[in-house]
């Protein structure tokens, strides 16, 4: 359903994402991961039209939308999280979703459509359906989900889930790890999802690909690409790939 060909955004001489390429399915959840600096972020900002690329394209169900704007791309179908969630503080929880329903689809609905659209967001994440409560006093774990609802809403085939575990505990990181299989599962959307936290990431995603200074070092299941040298080296140094590399030999 998406297919990103020779995607590269350079700001001046510097090149933040260069010549990237890969594929994703329908239903499949794609882990995107890399060291800070790897290109994570503007990769997440060129395919949701917060940026323009210098060159390449996105291919997103037989349409090209390299160089779209942002609001095109989520009335295309393409959703997207933020690391830190800004909703609106004036309106309730279930009018913050509400405005996401009625304003991010393409297909025009009424306000009545949006907020039952909303509720059943709201459910998925697991919010509770109070149409007086308010952001107010609201926890990491509580925004998050609020962030998610919001995304949902605008009925996406696609989720880009930028680090949704950022400031929750274990057990809601698991919680959250949860709520994204369950997307998957229950609607069928296809999630590429940038984390940091690799124990919660790599026991939910399907495959991965890995960035480092903008390019595309290892692509893979997860466990190929958690053994793969270069990755060891981009995350923990060289010592530690070369120590890798010894003791698989040693066990052939």
């Amino acid at each position: 359903m998406l297919a990103v060909r020779h995607l590269t955004k350079r700001f001046g001489g510097f090149a933040a994402v260069n010549d990237l390429s890969f594929d994703l399915g329908p239903g499949e959840i794609l882990g995107l991961i890399g060291p800070n600096g790897s290109g994570k972020s503007t990769t997440f900002s060129l395919l949701a039209g917060l940026l323009a690329p210098t060159s390449g394209s996105v291919h997103f169900n037989g349409a090209e939308l390299a160089g779209s704007g942002a609001n095109a791309i989520c009335r295309q179908g393409i959703g997207r999280t933020f690391q830190i969630p800004r909703p609106f503080s004036k309106l309730t929880v279930l009018e913050n979703v509400t405005l996401a329903a009625f304003y991010g689809n393409a297909e025009r609905v009424s306000r009545t459509e949006a907020e039952r659209r909303a509720v059943d967001a709201l459910r998925l994440v697991g919010l509770p359906i109070d149409p007086r409560a308010t952001t107010a006093g609201m926890g990491a774990a509580g925004l998050k989900k609020l962030e998610m609802a919001r995304a949902l809403a605008t009925q996406p085939k696609l989720l880009l889930a930028d680090e949704s575990l950022g400031g929750l505990d274990e057990a809601e990181m698991d919680q959250a790890a949860d709520m994204l299989l369950r997307i998957r599962d229950e609607r069928g959307i296809a999630i590429i999802w940038v984390e940091h936290i690799m124990g919660v990431l790599m026991r939910v995603i399907d495959r991965c690909i890995v960035l480092d200074h903008g390019e595309l070092i290892a692509s893979g299941k997860p466990s190929e690409v958690a053994h793969d040298p270069r990755v060891v080296e981009v995350y923990l140094g060289t010592d530690a790939a070369e120590v890798q590399q010894r003791t698989s030999g040693a066990m052939a």
